[in-house]
């Protein structure tokens, strides 16, 4: 089993306009909300393809119920502590003339003391039962950047760990050498300590992380392709072409499609491909809609891999 640690989750509200004007009006031409969450949508994403999957972390009373609706209608457990307050809105403005999406956040809501100390308790509960955890997504305010190495830590390695975020969350929590890390090309460059471009860079980069202890090193690089590297292989997937309508939850689906290829038993490239697949198909659905798993197994032949 999968299990989804989602500690800031939110509520994608994405408006389409025509033509974004910058300080001007702008008229919506479509709008849908989904309960939302990088750690939601890995654990969607991963039911899609049809593994077992749960989510825990933090939900809100006022209107959390919308993303506890999502997960059961999905077949995913969740299993998430439950606060007063409200879930985050954040907004996705979809301008059709370019197929740009503009991304207004709000932070989340403060979380206890006691709260984060509970949720240290049942990273080490579902630790015992799944075997992957993944450590995605931003840190709601007032949360510590190496809270992510502490909850990896609390697995004790009885799980395999993925670790997805940004900046200091990502360095902090790459102390405790999670199995898999999925940075972009700033983010390694972040963790590299220096300026990273093109792909010779990239490869540097990741192998000094697997030098750090980390099994696994993919590096997404938008319209230049993806990587991928064990310490010994390195591998590079081009971008596929295709046309992009959202880049919301395509790294969400990149790491489902990681999980995938190992859950199946697949060799490096395979678990690759997969990964690779599974971001390319999710950037053709418009706004935060995820991938189907038919657009995925549509895309698995078109994925070129090379070693590099």
């Amino acid at each position: 089993m999968i299990c989804s640690v989602c500690l800031n989750p939110c509520i994608d509200r994405t408006v389409e306009i025509d033509a974004f004007a910058y300080g001007g009006l702008n008229r919506i031409r479509a709008s849908r909300s989904d309960g939302c969450g990088k750690g939601v949508n890995v654990a969607l994403v991963a039911r899609e393809m049809g593994m077992e999957a749960s989510v825990i972390g933090f939900l809100f009373e006022e209107n959390g119920r919308c993303i506890a609706e999502r997960l059961e209608s999905a077949g995913a457990g969740e299993d998430c502590i439950w606060l007063p307050g409200a879930v985050r809105t954040n907004l996705k403005v979809f301008d059709r003339s370019t197929a740009r999406i503009t991304e207004i956040n709000e932070p989340g809501e403060q979380i206890p003391e006691e709260a984060l100390e509970r949720m240290v308790q049942k990273v080490r509960e579902y630790a015992e039962i799944c075997d992957t955890m993944v450590f995605t997504g931003s840190l709601p305010p007032g949360v510590p950047a190496d809270f992510y190495r502490t909850l990896i830590e609390a697995t004790a390695g009885r799980c395999r760990c993925v670790l997805d975020a940004e900046g200091e969350k990502l360095a902090r929590g790459m102390e405790a050498k999670p199995f898999l890390i999925k940075p972009n090309e700033y983010e390694i460059g972040l963790c590299a300590g220096r300026p990273v471009e093109g792909l010779a860079d990239v490869k540097q980069a990741a192998l000094d992380c697997c030098g750090r202890g980390i099994e696994l090193v993919a590096v997404s690089m938008g319209g230049d392709g993806a990587f991928l590297t064990d310490g010994k292989t390195c591998l590079y997937a081009p971008a596929v072409d295709v046309r992009v309508r959202s880049t919301v939850g395509a790294g969400d689906s990149m790491v489902a499609g990681f999980l995938h290829g190992l859950h199946l038993g697949e060799d490096l490239a395979g678990v690759f491909r997969r990964g690779v697949a599974a971001g390319t198909a999710a950037v053709t659905t418009e706004g935060t809609q995820l991938l189907t798993r038919k657009t995925y197994e549509e895309m698995l032949p078109r994925v070129e891999i090379r070693e590099v």
